[in-house]
């Protein structure tokens, strides 16, 4: 995916790196109730995952697995080459700290100024110096299109711009693996795509893995079929000849599909027609 040169506000991971994250054959469940069967997949560093499937399927529980928020019944899940499914609670600590997390509700602490939501884990979970974080916050905010709004109180924000702030706050600590909660429920499709391009850049220009879970088809493709360019300063999202994501479908507890948007379209799978029809356009 071809970039204007920049500096970006991370380093790409080499090649000898170990992918970011893999799943072997996790199951999960609530009592009787089995969440997640047999679930295998690995995503490399620096691209993009994005889960599909309908409300109920397991994708907000598979984000909870990668943080160690849940353990597996049977299975094996390593986070950067860290297996996490059996790791004390201590030594994931120091795993969470890599990653970022863009919970569906924002989760914006609402007595505290945009700057310092943003800022929140490098205040008090880090020994980064005080004037370093400052910067380090108005640069995350710079990059999200909100440079002017870190005095701002969260109730004085639009429901899109929460989301960007939210989105600073995962990426101000310049965590190598962020998680998208179905980052656009409740917003309508412009807005919508602001958050998305702000997912774009994170990818192209941070080089951040990510996964991106959400039941909302447009959104997904929008994502996989944009890329972000940075020439002079300037960052610019657009239209890309070259996916830049893996999409995975679940469904009963299974990753149903795995592979490009692409051959997503094009299966004539009966159950993935029937679910595609369901949500493409018009939206």
């Amino acid at each position: 995916m071809p970039l204007a040169t920049s500096a970006p506000l991370t380093t790409p991971a080499t090649d000898s790196a170990p992918p970011a994250i893999v799943f072997e054959h996790v199951s999960f469940s609530f009592d009787d109730h089995v969440v997640l069967r047999d679930v295998s997949f690995s995503l490399p560093r620096g691209s993009m995952g994005i889960l599909l499937g309908a409300s109920g399927t397991g994708k907000s529980v598979l984000l909870k697995l990668v943080l160690g928020l849940l353990r597996p019944d049977s299975g094996s899940i390593l986070v950067n080459g860290h297996r996490v499914d059996t790791m004390p609670e201590r030594d994931l600590l120091r795993i969470r700290g890599d990653i970022g997390m863009l919970f569906q509700e924002t989760a914006l602490f609402d007595s505290l100024t945009v700057a310092d939501n943003v800022g929140y884990r490098l205040y008090e979970e880090t020994d980064m110096p005080e004037h370093e974080a400052e910067a380090r916050v108005a640069a995350v905010l710079g990059f999200v299109g909100l440079a002017e709004y870190g005095a701002r109180m969260p109730s004085e924000l639009s429901g899109g711009q929460k989301r960007r702030v939210a989105i600073a706050r995962a990426m101000a600590s310049r965590p190598s693996l962020l998680l998208f909660d179905d980052p656009t429920t409740g917003l309508d499709p412009v807005i919508a795509s602001s958050v998305d391009d702000e997912i774009v850049k994170l990818r192209d220009l941070e080089h951040v893995t990510s996964i991106v879970a959400t039941h909302q088809i447009r959104d997904a493709f929008y994502v996989a079929n944009h890329r972000a360019v940075q020439t002079n300063g300037t960052v610019e999202v657009v239209e890309s000849d070259t996916e830049g994501a893996l999409f995975m479908v679940l469904q009963e507890g299974r990753v149903y599909f795995e592979g490009t948007g692409e051959e997503l379209l094009a299966s004539t799978d009966a159950y993935l027609r029937e679910f595609l029809n369901k949500t493409l356009p018009p939206w």
